[in-house]
């Protein structure tokens, strides 16, 4: 598919144009053409690579500096005509738990509360039995996945003779249409947590739980009195100007435009379109909608310390090592609400990945935001091969373009 490269004008006529600056060389200009061509390559050859794998769309933009760039493969809808438009809207999975854990990191730097404030401090007797104890996790823990509480929406358990489906865990697609309008309430969530213990003892370990952010929303309501949604508003959508992120809340559709989503339930099955769906089930663990633009200028915001003061990002950027995520890309580390991956040229980007019903949200960005990238899959496979290999290809493409010169 073609890819449309909004950064470089022809004619540096105007000195607000892009990427170039009024009597600039023949040479600079030249330089200047030969970086955009190669974002061009990378981006477009990367996503056709992705396309390729089994994704019916995918797009993406790259923001360098002032320089911006667009590109997209595949179409909107399997066996369709129309390409996946640039503006689409897709749901961003678990990036919300970064906006998540920046409005938590802002009460704290207003002295609503502390990192090391106990659950039980804010939600009592909300996280009690089966081993899991609420005076011993911090909010520190919920959002560094250090908690050991079970994730609600994690894989049926093997021994359970009889599982019971629910809206956080959907394996066929008859259980998705019987079940996608449903709403869900976070304690409900919590509960589905609950009936397991922990895994392991609070700050013992990592272990990536949506139960832990769901549990965060929680307490950012408990402090504020106001919904998490209308906190990230609040405090990230508005002041941003994020026009197409939002919560959902029970409304199962999405704006137009949008890519269909499509969901396999069981390798060897067919695809099924899984764009309709309420996301209460995700919460404050992943129901965000967004486009690539809002996300991409959230993560410069974030990076370039619009959205927190010094102190409060250093405490997002104290990682830990998650050896769970190595096999996908070795080395990761996770601070609060967001991963630190290794580049293959040395040094690494922030990120964090998003996977709900269909769709698959790739990221990455330089420490003071000067670089972003965001990818938006529209498709989920359930073959293992076929959805490691897609994993494998979006973080090789997002290591091209953190290490392109």
């Amino acid at each position: 598919m073609k890819l449309n490269q909004l950064s470089i004008p022809l004619l540096c006529t105007m000195s607000l144009a892009l990427g170039c600056t009024p009597g600039s060389s023949e040479e600079d200009k030249a330089a200047s053409g030969e970086a955009s061509a190669a974002y061009d390559r990378i981006l477009q050859d990367g996503l056709d690579e992705i396309h390729a794998g089994g994704i019916v769309a995918v797009h993406g933009e790259v923001h360098d500096g002032d320089r911006r760039f667009l590109a997209r493969s595949g179409t909107a809808q399997l066996d369709g005509e129309e390409p996946v438009d640039f503006d689409s809207h897709f749901r961003m999975g678990s990036n919300t738990k970064t906006f998540v854990a920046v409005v938590v990191l802002q009460l704290a730097g207003e002295g609503a509360l502390t990192l090391d404030d106990t659950v039980e401090q804010w939600l009592p007797g909300v996280v009690s039995g089966n081993g899991n104890d609420g005076e011993r996790i911090t909010i520190r823990q919920l959002l560094q996945h250090t908690s050991g509480l079970y994730n609600y929406s994690g894989e049926v358990e093997e021994e359970d003779p009889d599982p019971q489906p629910n809206l956080a865990v959907l394996r066929t697609a008859e259980e998705y249409l019987e079940h996608r309008l449903e709403h869900a309430e976070p304690e409900e969530l919590v509960a589905l947590a609950l009936e397991h213990e922990p895994r392991f003892a609070p700050g013992t370990r990592w272990s990536y739980s949506n139960t832990n952010y769901v549990l965060a929303g929680m307490i950012i309501q408990r402090v504020t009195g106001n919904h998490w949604r209308s906190e990230v508003e609040a405090r990230i959508v508005e002041p941003l100007g994020l026009k197409d992120t939002f919560e959902p809340g029970d409304e199962p559709g999405l704006p137009s435009p949008h890519a269909t989503a499509y969901q396999q339930f069981k390798s060897g099955e067919p695809l099924v379109d899984v764009t309709i769906a309420n996301h209460t089930w995700a919460d404050a663990a992943g129901s965000l909608v967004t486009t690539t633009a809002d996300l991409s200028r959230f993560w410069r915001a974030l990076s370039d310390g619009t959205l927190l003061q010094p102190e409060q990002m250093s405490a997002l950027r104290e990682t830990i090592p998650a050896p769970d995520l190595d096999p996908i890309a070795p080395g990761v580390r996770y601070g609060l609400g967001i991963m630190w991956i290794p580049t293959s040229c040395g040094g690494g980007y922030w990120s964090h990945g998003g996977d709900t019903l269909g769709y698959s949200t790739r990221n990455a960005v330089n420490d003071d935001g000067s670089r972003v990238a965001v990818l938006s899959l529209s498709t989920a496979h359930a073959d293992e091969e076929v959805a490691f290999a897609t994993i494998k290809d979006s973080f090789q493409l997002l290591d091209r373009i953190m290490c392109a010169d």
